[in-house]
């Protein structure tokens, strides 16, 4: 497998998030780390997505862009539902909303050009990032839906219709569209880029990387170098993930904030997992400069006041960014930064809010914070298992891991933690559970050579689960 290139060959971006990034903030950029749930209709909030992600954002949407688009197509309305949706009205004055109206005076003009209405679908993807509300998704779906009535076969609104599935985590269906991309355009950089991120996460590591190894080659700009980052960062290359992370920054666009202003923090994630928070915090800053209250940014910043020891101001960020996208993740963060503060009874509300809604949108973290607590662990593996059925990514593999050890299958969970460290990720609390497992299973040196790097990685890599790494060390003396 060659590795994502780290050298300049032109300019270019995309999506994948570390731990903590915005989930579907990768499609255009990548790969979804939880779950999103379109909204019905245009500038309606959707329901809660998780992240990270990416994302990861898991398979539990019931009823997808993917799912709408195709029964519409199946009945004599489906042009005109898609118009519909396609023309609504752009709810706001942000720079997403002003490119929705001027490409949609564009479309009216010239009704069945094709070229147009995946300009008018690209827009309504940025309206969805811009906003954090996968629900636009919806909208953008409806325009690849004209444009391929328009002129069918178009490879752009078959790449905007591989965004959507992606969105929609219809990974397998995603894999088929971008395998038939890449073979009918191999020189179209956005076609690896859906398919480097469908097969990044059904597991297929070695040819998402590859299919990221070619975008790059073809166009090197931020949505590619960013997937290359993500595949330095997961491989354990730090350092060239920060200098791939740099590209990808400088190639970004201030005209078009939103994938610049993510990318800076999924840059600032890499330095707070290796604890440099100073650095990670003023890339935070930097995106919030670009987009006022972005809520992955955000997240961020919660993420580095909690590093510090600061619960009350972390929840502060952390419920901004709640406030603005109720995704799973970030009410976990919530609840580990309210219950850090000394506020336990907000903390519970906060972590009622990850079980009420982790079922629906995004049954993955659901799972790992259900083993985190180790609260119902038949729940927990049961929903790992249903994850694992259709995604095999890394953090898939962490999460069934975990929920085999709380259910006490030692063994088995020794063998799913291998599939997760196998590409030498540096993350402390993917190696907390390799160091708690191996120790399960009687590996008490490889136990312990796991637990001393994660706690000199991030020591505080969230509430429940740091206090029982410091419970771990103190049984495994040479952590010391």
């Amino acid at each position: 497998m060659v590795l994502p290139c780290c050298t300049p060959r032109g300019s270019f971006c995309t999506r994948s998030a570390l731990r903590g990034g915005l989930v579907f903030g990768l499609l255009v950029l990548g790969a979804c780390r939880g779950n999103e749930k379109p909204a019905a209709q245009a500038g309606t909030q959707a329901a809660p997505a998780v992240a990270p992600a990416p994302t990861s954002p898991a398979a539990g949407a019931t009823e997808t862009t993917a799912d709408l688009a195709k029964a519409a197509s199946a009945t004599d309305g489906a042009l005109p539902s898609a118009r519909l949706l396609a023309m609504a009205e752009a709810p706001g004055d942000a720079g997403a909303d002003v490119a929705i109206r001027k490409v949609q005076e564009l479309v009216q003009k010239l009704p069945n050009d094709a070229d147009r209405w995946v300009l008018l679908g690209r827009a309504w993807v940025r309206k969805a990032r811009e906003s954090t509300d996968p629900g636009y998704y919806l909208n953008a779906d409806a325009a690849a839906t004209l444009a391929l009535d328009a002129k069918p076969e178009h490879p752009l609104a078959l790449e905007l219709r591989g965004m959507v599935l992606l969105n929609a985590h219809r990974f397998a269906e995603a894999r088929v569209l971008g395998e038939d991309l890449v073979r009918r355009f191999p020189d179209n950089p956005g076609a690896h880029g859906v398919l480097s991120d469908a097969l990044l996460e059904l597991g297929e590591f070695d040819r998402a990387a590859d299919a990221a190894q070619r975008m790059v080659d073809l166009k090197p700009n931020l949505p590619s170098y960013s997937r290359a980052a993500w595949f330095r960062w997961v491989q354990g290359d730090v350092k060239a993930a920060r200098e791939v992370a740099r590209l990808a920054i400088d190639s970004g666009d201030t005209r078009d904030p939103e994938p610049l202003a993510w990318m800076l923090v999924q840059a600032a994630l890499m330095f707070w997992h290796e604890n440099e928070l100073d650095t990670a915090a003023a890339g935070c800053e930097r995106a919030l400069k670009l987009m006022p209250g972005y809520a992955p940014a955000q997240v961020c910043m919660g993420r580095v006041a909690f590093a510090r020891g600061d619960g009350k101001t972390a929840a502060l960020h952390l419920r901004r960014a709640h406030d603005q996208s109720p995704l799973v993740e970030t009410a976990w963060l919530l609840g580990d930064a309210l219950q850090l503060a000394g506020d336990v009874s907000s903390a519970a509300a906060a972590y009622a809010r990850v079980e009420a809604d982790g079922p629906r949108n995004d049954p993955r973290t659901l799972s790992l914070y259900l083993s985190t607590r180790n609260l119902r662990p038949n729940e927990a593996l049961r929903l790992a298992e249903e994850e694992k059925r259709t995604r095999g990514d890394l953090f898939t593999e962490e999460a069934l891991a975990w929920a085999l050890y709380r259910n006490g299958r030692v063994a088995e969970a020794r063998k799913a933690i291998d599939q997760a460290l196998r590409h030498g990720t540096r993350e402390a609390r993917l190696l907390y559970h390799g160091a708690a497992i191996y120790a399960a299973g009687g590996n008490l040196d490889g136990a312990a050579a796991m637990l001393r790097e994660a706690l000199a990685l991030q020591p505080k890599f969230d509430y429940w689960g740091a206090l029982d790494a410091a419970e771990l060390a103190a049984k495994l003396p040479k952590v010391r």
